[in-house]
């Protein structure tokens, strides 16, 4: 039950804000917009601590309001329409500033309303709100506080000392504000009033107990309506129809306080269970999820289960007692009763286990579904068949808003054909888990829809539709549930554009919405939290606020704006770059997992680095020549290169490597290779260089040159080696090259001509035919010059252009 519904069922409460919200003409925006006002500014996560932000936060909110009611008046209700244009006129001659801070105020209002009604109504009349208010007024109100200094409203300045005190109800606080001098005061945007899932349970229980009192009086009554029947000529009749009157009235009375009680709690167990649902699609992102919490939900189904089918049984005993002829106080509660026990029912048909939202065709995943009323409703007794369809957008988006029967000709309804698709659901005692498992799927072929625009074939979400029919009370129900989104590919690169489009709507979508229907902007708070998610459970190792800023400069480009676009995430080209920024962003996520994690975690990669500022800082660094680090290239897709101090005192940068590099030598392998790098530039600022063999030294693979060769062959190394020559832009340019061990000296042979020889692709034998130019065949520096060659090829010290030279070179002077 949203806020304003609690408050317009006092009208006492009802009239007081109403003139509230008249001083600013903002009452009609209030009733129309009610449950969006709610969830948009008690879901905020910063709450304002300064003019600047204050203004800033409130430009924000007019701005989606105004979006809010642009796309409201797409609605078929043509008065709705005009009341909407009537709202857009009142909020142009509001400022956002005036518009924020007096609906703010109001909502704070409202929940001490809500708290004093709550605490003055016996029984629960006014439950407190569910949400998740992250300011410290709906901390105060949902701890039982409610009133500031002096009896009246608190204000932001005296919110901050309030110590939340664990009352009784719903709304118990954690990590809410500490108290005055105790450690630590958390900031006011955080605060939280939460609801837990056992103080609602205890909940349950006790309104259950409390209807439980009236079983008797309900026999009494049925008794005395027997007797009434068998004794019509007695001459207390009437005076026992006025009595039967007077006790079927007090039970109607208790049979609708009854249900007052009981559908908020299952509105809010609803809502509870579509939070678990919202962290689930989180948890495809990689953000922790805790499935558990499902088990205790559960519980809390079957005691509202256990609850409405009792009081469902009440009515209908008190309907026989005919009375009168007319009584349609009793039939709307029998209505009302049927239609909650029903949408329970319904509400709890869900998937636990989400099939992978990256779906290739012709590939086994699997999925199952769970029905959280477990053995209350018997249906475990004869377990119904779940069958399972692929649907596309446009067909879920018809079929949940349009509100599609389901029948028999449903299963032709697919957007595909999946294989092994039907599941008998089964019902486990130990643990009264009642689901059905499809271990075994597979999509076979898929039916795509026609294109608009610029899509492909990655922004083409469908969803998987398990439904069953069964009965329930004598009656039949037909219970239907969606998959997250998944997008189908058929080739392994499709995989990273079709991961932007699942990452953008778990991070983004509500739970409740229409087929799916998702933002195409957000702000860089939130993105930054999925980018941060994803790549943390990809690598095991969380991005840095250095980081962050990183990528949000490179979103940005030359532009300023506190939103982010889906375009600017995944569609358009980055600067003078082929591939987009979630291209480079995912190519960089699967690079760092697939051969860098250990890296990583250990914080040897500082990665996301522009080169100008990874220059400067090494040009700053007290270690200087030899100075290195390691950063994500922003022109190679998956791309990471060695930024380090020269000998010359200048930075060079190596060109990147990739995963193609990788597979023949690793990182920390090629990094040893590298004399010239000695110290490990650090990616926190706080920390001191590192000694390079020490970073990287866990990283090391063994030498296997100590290994005894296979029979017959000859065993070969691979080692890296930077050339000199130097391009106009200090990068390195060319491929890399091994060394060669000079020959070994004595007193007869002078090396001094081969030493100072450049060392390109020919420049050994080069310098060796200049050192035996005119010299006899049969003297003995040839002996030597072979053994020297001899023993490099065979350990495998030559690059390939200097194994060709000196294998020409061996065959000119017949070594």
């Amino acid at each position: 039950m949203s806020l304003w519904k609690r408050i317009s069922s006092h009208a006492d409460c009802e009239a007081r804000m109403a003139a509230y919200y008249d001083e600013k003409g903002l009452f009609d925006l209030r009733l129309c917009l009610a449950a969006w006002i709610e969830d948009r500014i008690m879901s905020e996560q910063i709450t304002p601590n300064s003019a600047e932000q204050l203004e800033r936060v409130a430009l924000k909110f007019n701005e989606d309001l105004q979006q809010k009611l642009l796309s409201t008046r797409t609605a078929s209700d043509q008065a709705l329409k005009y009341r909407v244009v009537e709202l857009c006129t009142q909020i142009q001659r509001t400022s956002a500033l005036e518009l924020y801070t007096h609906l703010r105020g109001g909502l704070q209002k409202e929940l001490q309303l809500a708290t004093e009604k709550s605490v003055a109504t016996p029984g629960p009349s006014m439950p407190l709100s569910p949400y998740n208010m992250n300011n410290p007024a709906a901390a105060m109100v949902a701890a039982g506080g409610g009133v500031g200094v002096g009896g009246g409203y608190m204000d932001s300045s005296e919110l901050m000392s309030v110590q939340p005190a664990l009352g009784g109800g719903l709304g118990v606080i954690h990590n809410a504000v500490g108290a005055n001098g105790g450690g630590n005061v958390t900031p006011i945007g955080m605060a939280t009033a939460k609801v837990e899932l056992y103080e609602i349970e205890h909940q349950i229980l006790q309104y259950f107990n409390d209807f439980s009192t009236c079983g008797n009086s309900l026999k009494m009554l049925v008794q005395n309506y027997s007797y009434m029947l068998n004794s019509t000529g007695s001459p207390n009749a009437e005076e026992a129809f006025k009595c039967l009157m007077t006790e079927k009235a007090a039970i109607v009375t208790t049979l609708c306080r009854s249900y007052l009680c009981y559908e908020p709690l299952q509105e809010l167990i609803i809502s509870e269970l579509n939070n678990w649902r919202r962290q689930q699609a989180l948890a495809g992102n990689g953000a922790p999820f805790n499935e558990s919490t499902l088990d205790q939900i559960q519980r809390c189904f079957e005691l509202l289960e256990s609850f409405i089918g009792h009081l469902l049984a009440a009515v209908k005993e008190t309907l026989r007692v005919h009375i009168v002829n007319d009584e349609p106080e009793l039939n709307n509660l029998l209505e009302r009763v049927r239609s909650a026990q029903k949408n329970l029912v319904c509400a709890a048909f869900i998937v636990d286990k989400q099939p992978p939202q990256v779906m290739k065709t012709n590939t086994r995943f699997a999925a199952s579904v769970r029905w959280l009323i477990g053995s209350q409703l018997g249906i475990h007794n004869n377990p119904p068949t779940i069958e399972c369809i692929i649907m596309s957008e446009n067909q879920a988006n018809r079929f949940v808003t349009r509100g599609t029967q389901m029948d028999s000709t449903l299963a032709g309804q697919s957007s595909g054909e999946i294989q092994n698709c039907s599941s008998t659901m089964e019902y486990q005692q130990n643990n009264h888990i009642f689901s059905a498992s499809f271990r075994n799927m597979q999509l076979k072929k898929i039916k795509r829809a026609e294109k608009k625009g610029t899509e492909s074939v990655m922004d083409e979400k469908f969803a998987l539709f398990f439904y069953a029919t069964t009965t329930v009370n004598d009656y039949q129900i037909r219970v239907w549930t969606l998959s997250l989104p998944v997008v189908v590919i058929v080739h392994g690169n499709q995989e990273p554009q079709s991961w932007a489009t699942i990452t953008w709507d778990n991070a983004f979508a509500d739970i409740v919405r229409e087929p799916f229907m998702i933002t195409d902007r957000v702000t860089w708070a939130q993105l930054s939290v999925a980018l941060n998610t994803k790549f943390g459970s990809s690598t095991q190792r969380a991005l840095t606020r250095d980081n962050l800023d990183f990528l949000y400069e490179k979103l940005q480009r030359d532009e300023r704006s506190d939103y982010i676009t889906w375009n600017q995430f995944c569609k358009e080209p980055l600067p003078d770059r082929p591939f987009t920024f979630w291209e480079w962003f995912f190519a960089i996520m699967k690079l760092t997992k697939d051969h860098l994690m250990g890296m990583w975690k250990a914080s040897c990669i500082m990665g996301f680095i522009n080169k100008v500022k990874a220059q400067d800082d090494l040009m700053r660094s007290a270690t200087g020549i030899g100075t290195f680090l390691l950063r994500f290239s922003d022109s190679e897709l998956g791309g990471v290169t060695i930024a380090y101090v020269n000998e010359y005192g200048s930075v060079t940068m190596l060109s990147p490597w990739t995963a193609r590099d990788f597979q023949i030598l690793n990182l920390a392998d090629r990094i040893r290779d590298l004399n010239m790098l000695r110290w490990l530039h650090p990616s926190d600022t706080n920390a001191v260089p590192q000694d390079r063999d020490r970073a990287f030294g866990e990283f090391y693979s063994p030498r296997t040159g100590t290994n005894e060769p296979t029979p017959g062959y000859v065993r070969s190394t691979l080692h890296v080696q930077v050339r000199n020559t130097i391009g106009d832009n200090g990068s390195i340019i060319g491929t890399p090259q091994h060394p060669i061990p000079s020959p070994p000296q004595d007193s007869s042979m002078s090396m001094g001509n081969f030493d100072d020889s450049d060392s390109d692709d020919s420049s050994v034998a080069d310098a060796l035919e200049r050192y035996v130019a005119g010299t006899s065949p049969d003297d003995p520096i040839f002996h030597q010059i072979r053994a020297t060659i001899m023993s490099a090829m065979i350990s495998g010290e030559f690059a390939m252009a200097d194994f060709e030279s000196m294998t020409n070179f061996v065959d000119v002077y017949k070594l």
